[in-house]
This record gives C-alpha cells, sequence and structure tokens, in this order.
C-alpha cells in the first residue's frame, strides 16, 4: 500500500469519508505529520516515526496509535470503546469522536518529542 490518499482512494466512500475525516482531525492536531508508513500501513508520520493509521478491516475500522501507552492515556474517553493492545476498533457508523482522537494523537505525538 502507498499514502493516505493512495489508500482512501481505493476504499468504498462512505468508508473512506469515515477515515478520511479522522486524518484530517489528526493533521488539524499535528500539522508537521506526513504520509507516509507504518508497519506496512499507511499512515501519518512526525519526526520519522509512525504517528497514526486507520484501517478497513472487516467488521470494524482499527486505529493504530502505534502505542498501547497512548491508548492507556486517552482511556477514560474510550469508555464503551472496543480496545486492545496498541489497537482501538470502532463501527464505521460510530468513529471517534473529533476531541478524543485529538487527544489520542497528541498523546502519541508527546511520546515522541519525549523520545
Amino acid at each position: 500500500m502507498g499514502t493516505i490518499d493512495d489508500y482512501l482512494a481505493e476504499l468504498d466512500p462512505a468508508d473512506a469519508a469515515v477515515i478520511g475525516h479522522a486524518y484530517d482531525v489528526a493533521r488539524a492536531a499535528v500539522p508537521e505529520a506526513e504520509q507516509g508508513l507504518g508497519y506496512g500501513m499507511p499512515a501519518l508520520t512526525y519526526r520519522g516515526k509512525s504517528l497514526l493509521s486507520l484501517m478497513r478491516a472487516k467488521h470494524h475500522i482499527g486505529v493504530y496509535p502505534f502505542s498501547p501507552a497512548a491508548i492507556i492515556e486517552i482511556a477514560p474517553l474510550l469508555d464503551g470503546v472496543d480496545t486492545a493492545k496498541g489497537t482501538i476498533r470502532l463501527a464505521p457508523e460510530t468513529p471517534l469522536p473529533d476531541e478524543t482522537l485529538r487527544a489520542l494523537v497528541l498523546a502519541r505525538k508527546a511520546q515522541i518529542d519525549g523520545s
């Protein structure tokens, strides 16, 4: 897979809209982020490190901040959301609120800045 734009072009329009909006929120929160790859997935990168990826799976949209600690940090904002180590799983019709996504991306950015 290539860049985020290439990935979005391959998706069903409804999924592309949800995932594209999430990337827009993340880019607004971290304007220095660039399109790239993280663990082979289209992702936003920041300072050469993976910041965030969203991928459509068969039954959900996976949100990957490349950091279990970032998910733990915003856990109070994820009440009722399916999470696992390093992954947040969402139904396409119930995406993360913009504020929650912004908090996740900023938590990951702070980790990268601190490394």
